[in-house]
């Protein structure tokens, strides 16, 4: 346990003596670096040294954290993640299918965005689970609100779950991550069992085989990742991301119509809930403040995307919503164009 995170991980035998070692020795920062320093298999850059892995316990913002973990490309995606056209789907997603008063298990929760939207709206009971401790330390220290109900797990999805079986039904998540996995089948009939009786599996931004942005990780056809699901509503990823824009529930369509999307979003929920169209915004007396993309209200610039291969993944479809210079529009305009953001404190 290390930053108050359980650390799970399997086959990291070494890692695990090294962490234990300096607990042992009275030192949890020299703990905490080695396991900053332990990266999913996937992850193609070097790890920082160990100096800079300490100065980053010392971070004030999301922003300096991410740049002294050597995040690259993960950072960005972290630090932009409240306006890309995928977290405008995955809000469409949950707003389709909300959690309503079951218990939320959001597994490969990254930096846990959605989380922190999700206790912000006042839900309980919140569990992440991610195989990267950084991600998880990040969510802990800069994105979760101060003292959220949010359980957070450092395990491989890949290997058992660390999560008791269900009491009562749950509501289970995957965004942005199933497409990496070789085992999809088995995760999915995994998230069935843990989410129970009357539970819900969401499985958002499934990269889609045919087209040619979806070609990271290990993609599928729509027909073939709706057949991991049986009974799932199906969903285009730019009809998701449109019906947050546009604050209304996205419309499913069947998997032999989604050839073009560039990736699917997926639910299945054996009690559903009437979409909530809440979970669309920021929660009710949440201070906004202006996207960085656009500099400051006081100072307001052209709109520059962040980094060359954000613009190239997301620049096009953000394009949609996100205007090319700064606009003073009405506040709730301004929310649903993304110009407003509901960033951490410390972002």
């Amino acid at each position: 346990m290390v930053a108050g995170i359980p650390w799970l991980r399997a086959g990291r035998d070494d890692v695990r003596e090294r962490a234990v070692a300096a607990l042992d020795a009275g030192d949890p920062d020299s703990a905490a670096v080695v396991l900053l320093a332990d990266v999913d298999d996937w992850w193609n850059e070097s790890a920082p040294p160990s100096a800079q892995l300490h100065a980053a316990l010392h971070a004030g913002t999301l922003t300096d954290a991410v740049e002294l973990l050597g995040l690259g490309r993960v950072g960005t995606y972290f630090r932009h993640r409240w306006s890309d056209p995928s977290w405008l789907a995955a809000l469409a997603l949950t707003t389709a299918h909300p959690p309503a008063k079951r218990p939320v298990i959001d597994l490969a929760c990254g930096a846990g965005h959605l989380l922190r939207h999700l206790a912000l709206h006042g839900h309980r009971d919140l569990v992440g689970v991610d195989v990267v401790f950084a991600k998880l330390w990040l969510a802990r220290r800069f994105v979760l609100p101060p003292g959220a109900p949010v359980a957070l797990v450092c395990a491989d999805l890949t290997a058992p779950w660390p999560l008791p079986p269900p009491e009562r039904p749950r509501h289970v998540m995957c965004h942005d991550a199933l497409y990496f996995l070789p085992a999809k089948k088995a995760f999915v009939a995994a998230a069935r069992t843990h989410a129970g009786d009357g539970g819900a599996v969401l499985l958002g931004h499934c990269h889609n085989a045919l087209h040619p942005a979806g070609t990271a990780g290990l993609p599928l056809d729509p027909v073939a990742w709706a057949a991991l699901l049986p009974g799932a509503y199906c969903y285009a990823e730019e009809e998701l991301t449109a019906a947050t824009v546009a604050v209304r529930a996205p419309r499913p369509a069947e998997p032999a119509e989604l050839a073009g999307t560039e990736a699917l979003g997926l639910a299945f929920d054996d009690d559903a809930e009437p979409p909530d169209l809440t979970l669309l915004g920021p929660a009710p007396g949440t201070a906004l403040r202006s996207n960085p993309l656009y500099g400051t209200v006081d100072e307001p610039r052209a709109r520059c995307w962040p980094h060359e291969r954000w613009a190239a993944e997301y620049g096009p479809h953000a394009a949609t919503y996100l205007p090319e210079r700064w606009e003073s529009l009405p506040m709730p305009e301004a929310v649903r164009r993304r110009l407003l953001l509901d960033l951490p404190e410390r972002w």
